[in-house]
């Protein structure tokens, strides 16, 4: 059997039973400090959303872009992909009707993702959080989002599709 031995040097011994009884580099009350001035920063975050300090920095934007050069090329019920006004902005051309022609931001107005165009079902439609959009006003139909899409005022001229400028097209209900 072999003997147990103390340690031969008291410096380590003094070392050891300071780190036993040392209290730990966080206490309770930092612990709850910590706390507190994150959940304030957070509530003051969604105080400021909610007050809408974070505005969309493309509204208003007013940039000239053809989107399409070739109207008969789309077909009723179709879609072209673009960026407007903006390369980092999504955005969805529709073809409604044989001459009503729609476009809004591709960003969903809940959380930003990126909506998509369901032809068969005339849906514009947000996987994210099953956020649903009336394709022809852009108004949210189901989900979360409680703002309609963005909309970019178009312009025919001859057989081109021009967006002009984001903005609302028609008078909000």
């Amino acid at each position: 059997m072999t003997e147990r031995t103390n340690p031969s040097d008291p410096a380590l011994v003094d070392e050891r039973i300071q780190r036993l009884t040392t209290d730990a580099l966080v206490t309770r009350r930092g612990y709850l400090k910590i706390l507190g001035v994150l959940s304030g920063g957070l509530a003051a975050g969604n105080v400021a959303v909610a007050l809408g300090a974070f505005e969309r920095r493309t509204e208003g934007a007013e940039v000239e872009m053809v989107i399409a050069d070739d109207v008969d090329a789309i077909p009723v019920g179709g879609e072209v992909r673009f960026s407007y006004p903006t390369d980092n902005d999504p955005a969805v051309l529709l073809r409604l009707e044989d001459e009503l022609f729609v476009a809004y931001s591709a960003v969903c107005t809940h959380l930003a993702c990126e909506v998509l165009w369901v032809r068969d079902e005339r849906d514009l439609f947000c996987p994210c959080h099953d956020g649903h959009f009336d394709p022809s006003d852009g108004a949210p139909t189901a989900g979360p989002p409680k703002r309609p899409l963005p909309e970019i005022v178009l312009e025919r001229r001859g057989n081109s599709i021009v967006a002009l400028r984001e903005g609302r097209i028609r008078e909000e209900h």
